[in-house]
Formats: C-alpha cells, sequence, structure tokens
C-alpha cells in the first residue's frame, strides 16, 4: 500500500497468541529501534525499549505492582501496601511506568512511547 509517497510497512509478528502468557514479555526489533511487547492484565501491550528518561532498556525491567505508603487517618504509618496498578521499571534508574499507559508513575509528562497491538489469527503483531 502508498500513502503519500511513502510506502507503509506490514505489521510486526511478535508470537503467537499462546506463546506469551500473563506477567511475560518479548523484545523485538524493528529496524534500529526494539520494542517491547508485554502481557499484562490479560491484554497485550507494546511499548518502545527506551526510558524517556536517559535511553535505559524500559520494557527489560522489573513489571511489579505500584507501591503505596498506607497511613491512617490520625496520620500514622501503617506500613506499605500494593496496588492493583502494574508498573514496569528501568533498569538504568528506576524510573517507573504505568503498563497500561506508559506514563510515568513519578513524572506524568513523560511516557513511554506506545505502539497499537493488534490479535489475528491467534498471533500477535504491532503496528509500526
Amino acid at each position: 500500500m502508498i500513502q503519500k509517497g511513502i510506502e507503509s510497512m506490514p505489521d510486526l509478528f511478535v508470537a503467537r497468541v499462546d506463546d506469551l502468557k500473563e506477567g511475560q514479555r518479548k523484545i523485538v526489533e524493528s529496524g534500529k529501534s526494539t520494542i517491547g511487547v508485554l502481557r499484562a492484565k490479560g491484554k497485550v501491550y507494546a511499548y518502545h525499549n527506551e526510558c524517556p528518561h536517559q535511553g535505559g532498556p524500559v520494557c527489560e525491567g522489573l513489571m511489579i505492582h505500584r507501591v503505596e505508603e498506607d497511613i491512617g487517618p490520625d496520620k500514622t504509618y501503617r506500613g506499605m501496601r500494593y496496588t492493583d496498578d502494574l508498573h514496569i521499571v528501568c533498569p538504568w534508574h528506576g524510573w517507573e511506568f504505568n503498563i497500561e499507559t506508559g506514563r510515568c508513575a513519578g513524572d506524568g509528562r513523560h511516557a513511554m512511547r506506545k505502539y497499537k497491538v493488534i490479535e489475528r489469527n491467534d498471533e500477535i503483531y504491532v503496528v509500526v
């Protein structure tokens, strides 16, 4: 397909649906870039594997639930708890990003670049 003089790239095959289980990820190459594809909370997400902070391989980081301080009504500390928000943590400097939105937990002005994911014929593709 030709669009405004530029040839469109085909969707990038990632894996068969059954080969990417909950909590797993796959890093795929697209030209000179890498894309992290993650299955979390029953959905598949794809992000450019470069942290907006300093370019670290963010999609290769730890996936954890966001930790909150539990402060009582009387302002006393009651410990920590995990929330339902799942984050990925850049292995270089610890920046955390929400898996569903790609937004930085500490500063919502920063976000990972998100790609559209398509599941068809029991296969997962990323639109590049």
